[in-house]
This record gives C-alpha cells, structure tokens and sequence, in this order.
C-alpha cells in the first residue's frame, strides 16, 4: 500500500499551473529538484551530494565504475521504499536497488549518473521457520551473515562463495555456488519474495500470488522492482563435506598447451561419465599463464572422494604439486574454507570493501568446449597472457554448470527468467589493478582479447553461447547484453512483461529490459 503522503505527493506532481506535469520533458535539474522535494515531504531516509556522509555512501564496489546518482535512499521500512519509487516515477528518475553493491557493471550506484540509489544495507535480517525449513532474508543480508544463521539452525543453501555480497542481486540474477549442481542456482531456492513494484505498491510475489512478478524477479529483478524479502527453500546443512584442491604444474598454458587443453578435455569428460560424476560433485578449474588448478566440493566423505572419485580425475593428467588438499569438513567449515576466512561480515555502515577491474565472461553450453575452441583459448593465455599491460593482472575461472544430473539443468526457461538452463561451463575472464591505478584501456583490450580467443571460435563453431549477468560486462549495448544474458526468446517475454510491468521503465540501468513497442 501507498502511505497518504505518497498519494499528496503524487497530486501534487501531477498539478502544475493546472496541467499535468510532464517530468520526461522537464530538465534534469527540475526533475531532481521535484524528486528531492517529495522525499522531504515523505520523510524518507536519504543521502545526497551536500551530506556529511555522502562520499562514503557513493562510491561503487568497483572504483573503476563511479557514477553521481541523483540520490541515494536509506530506507528502514518498506514503506519508505514505496514512498522513493513513487517520487522517482513522479519526476522520470530511473531507480536501482543496491543489496551488497557489489554489481561487477557498478548498476547497483544507478549504472549511470543521475540516477535513484535505494541502499537496502538496513534490511539484513535472517530468520527460519522451523517447520517448513524456509528462510526469510532481508536482502541487505550479506551471504555469509545468512550462512551463519542458517548453519545455527542446521539449514542450507546454494549460493556463492564471497561473504560480503549482498543476497539481493546474488540471488535475483543466478547466484552459482558449489552445491548448485546439487541443489540448484540461487534464485532456484526462491520460492516468494516480498516486492515493490513500479507504482510503489508493495505486494508478495510467489507461484500462487503475482506469479508474473514472481517470474521475472528471479532473474531479471532490477528491470521490475525492488525485493526487500526474499523467502527461501533451505536444505538440511550437510554434516560432511569434502573440499579439493590440486594444482598441476604441468598443465599450465605456458608450460605445455597441449597438456593444458588435453587435461582440461579429460576433466570435461569425467564431468559427463555418469560412473564417476553425480549431482554431489562439483569444481572449477582455475588458469594463468602459469597455472591450472582445479578446486571443488563433494558432497561426501574424504574417504569416498579419495576411493572412487580422486583416481579419475588425477588419470592422464601432470603430477599435481605438493601438498594436495583433500579436507574433510563440516558445513560451516566448508563455507569458511571457500571465503578464505570467517563469514561474519560487519553490517556497519557504510561498506568499506573495493577493487577495481573489468570482467567478461562466456557460458559454453553443453556438449562443452571443442578442442579448437579450448586451444584457441589456452593459446592466448600462454602468449598474450605473460604480459598484460602494465598494471594489469588477470585471473580466469571456469566453473561446472553442466554434467550428469546437474540440477541447475533440470529446470527450463518456464521454470524463471534465467537464461542459461544448458551451459556446461560459465568462464569468467577477470582483470584488476591496484585502488590507486587507473585501469588502462589497452587493459580493456587485452581482456577482450582474451574472451575473444574463445568467442571468436564459438562463433565459427555456430554455438550458442552466452554470458552471466552476475559477472556483467559494461562494453556491451543493451541489445547485446539481454541476448547474452537471456537468449533472444527469453528477452522477448521479459520485454512484454515489462510492458506490462514497468511501462514507463522506472527500474532501468544501460542494460535493463525495455518494454516492447
């Protein structure tokens, strides 16, 4: 519902000299004035350009992507979040949400300048109905901060690695982690979330209610509202776990490119031998010029890895260095293990974590790589990738999306607004310089030339290949980006349902669903 306010705030914009007023046509200045002046007269939380605390509130996650919104949004209830998305829709100011901030395209500080920030850091709260086993997540919440309460109650959940981001872009946009063979993608586990939709009404979107809602906010959330909750199927916290890790020296590009493409294709075959490889396994293969390591979890004993599983995925394959890490753990120190450190991430306002990079990424679908693709690839890892330019470091991870049993291939495009439901792989290309170092444009080209090592022969190839939303890349037009993203007939619908939605485009960034004509 819309407080009273809302309801004068909106009279009082669409009354100008006795016309209606027309914030499409009217200036920025004007615009963001009339934004700034409905706020006041809601009450709503805010921070702007003049405020003693606005430089630690405005920059981006990604320092290389700093953008001027108009203002940001401090909001405590979900009336407040109604209230700002009224006045922005009142005065034509797009509007985007921002959970943990860590949007690799800086969307979540607007994506551009002028936009509405709605910072949802002050809605972390995480509880769990014991009898239904579903979790009620602000979506401020910081993964690991959710992990912990969950692991109290002996519940879990498919998601990423990284502690400190937030649940609400992790989560509406894909989320990978290493049981989502197992248990799905993140927003796989979403079963309602609690919204506030273009004309600020705030409704619960599940199957049964909304469903339409329901649909494109997992997936798509940024171009269609605003989640405050989101409500979530937990699993039963595993009691064992293994975590493996194995580094081979042999296998590195600049070492041997045919020991790195012929280990790689072995380990794309394991992946697909159904004697060896079940739903419980999952890894990813890590390269540099100077390195292939692979890491992953199993769901099981160390004893079981090491009998059944560990012998198949070291046949054929270089002397792994020592030591070789094969960690029998529980849950949580499964999760400790993968951040790197403990989960409790201070909700201390604002947050202080950065870097600065640009990334690009390819999701190969199944059958998986060609060797002319995967050559291709590892070839310019092993030249071009010895000397980026200076100050440039680079990493490349491939993860396993596909394989026997993958759960995140059971379900299809019917199923939610995610479009990569047959990939075998998800490669993310990943370059970055120090805080205080401008990253380079001949940077930019470098990682587009490393991206296009393998686009260029999957486009011979005729694969239909695509990229992940949650590692956004920036370079690409709108156009481009939903195709990568979605898939021309996924980015169809969502932009009817936009239409339907959200016909003025309140949610909007440079690479957000516009309705169709």
């Amino acid at each position: 519902m819309k407080s009273l306010s809302a309801f004068i705030a909106i009279w009082l914009f669409t009354q100008h000299d006795g016309a209606t007023f027309p914030p499409s046509t009217a200036s920025l200045s004007t615009r963001q004035t009339g934004l700034l002046d409905c706020l006041y007269n809601n009450s709503v939380p805010r921070t702007v350009s003049t405020s003693a605390n606005w430089t630690e509130f405005v920059i981006s996650y990604n320092i290389r992507l700093q953008y001027d919104p108009a203002v940001i949004i401090i909001p405590e209830t979900t009336q407040q979040v109604s209230d700002s998305v009224v006045c922005a829709s009142l005065n034509g100011i797009n509007v985007q949400a921002k959970s943990g901030g860590h949007s690799y395209a800086s969307t979540s500080s607007g994506g551009k300048d002028g936009s509405m920030v709605v910072d949802l850091q002050r809605f972390h709260d995480v509880t769990v109905d014991e009898a239904t086993g579903i979790a009620s997540v602000g979506a401020g919440a910081r993964l690991g901060n959710m992990a912990l309460t969950l692991n109290e109650k002996g519940r879990a959940l498919a998601h990423g690695t990284c502690a400190g981001v937030g649940v609400g872009g992790h989560f509406t946009l894909g989320g990978y982690g290493y049981t989502s063979r197992a248990w799905g993608m993140a927003l796989d586990q979403i079963v309602g979330l609690d919204v506030v939709k273009a004309d600020g009404e705030f409704v619960h979107a599940s199957a049964e209610e909304n469903p339409d809602l329901y649909y494109v906010m997992r997936g798509a959330a940024p171009s269609f509202g605003i989640a405050t909750t989101l409500y979530l199927q937990t699993q039963p916290a595993p009691a064992v776990t293994t975590y493996f890790g194995f580094s081979f020296p042999g296998a590195a590009p600049a070492t041997s490119i045919d020991t790195a493409v012929s280990s790689f294709m072995h380990l794309q075959d394991m992946a697909q031998n159904a004697s060896v490889t079940t739903r419980n396994l999952s890894f990813g293969i890590t390269l540099g010029t100077h390195g292939f390591q692979v890491r992953g979890v199993y769901l099981g004993s160390a004893s079981d890895f090491n009998d059944r599983i560990s012998p198949e995925l070291l046949r054929g394959l270089p002397q792994p260095s020592s030591p070789v890490a094969v960690q029998e753990l529980d849950w949580r120190g499964n999760l400790e293990l993968l951040n790197g450190g403990g989960l409790a991430v201070s909700t201390a306002e604002p947050y202080t974590a950065r870097d600065n990079f640009f990334a690009k990424s390819v999701a190969v679908p199944e059958p998986g790589f060609s060797d002319a693709a995967l050559r291709s690839y590892i070839t310019y890892i092993a030249n071009q990738g010895a000397s980026p330019p200076a100050p440039v470091r680079w990493f490349a991870i491939i993860n396993l999306d596909g394989g026997v049993d993958s759960q995140i291939n059971a379900r299809g495009s019917a199923f939610s607004a995610y479009g990569h439901r047959n990939l075998m792989w998800t490669v993310q290309n990943y370059g970055f310089v120090g805080a205080g170092n401008a990253f380079p444009e001949s940077g930019i080209g470098f990682m587009n030339g490393l991206n296009g090592a393998l686009t260029d022969v999957l486009d011979g190839e005729g694969a239909q290949y695509g990229a992940y939303i949650n590692y956004a890349d920036p370079t690409l037009g709108a156009d481009q980006a939903n195709r990568l993203y979605y898939g021309d007939e996924l980015v169809s619908k969502l932009k009817g349902l936009k239409a339907a939605l959200d016909p003025g485009n309140v949610f909007a960034h440079p690479q957000s669903i516009f309705p169709s004509d």
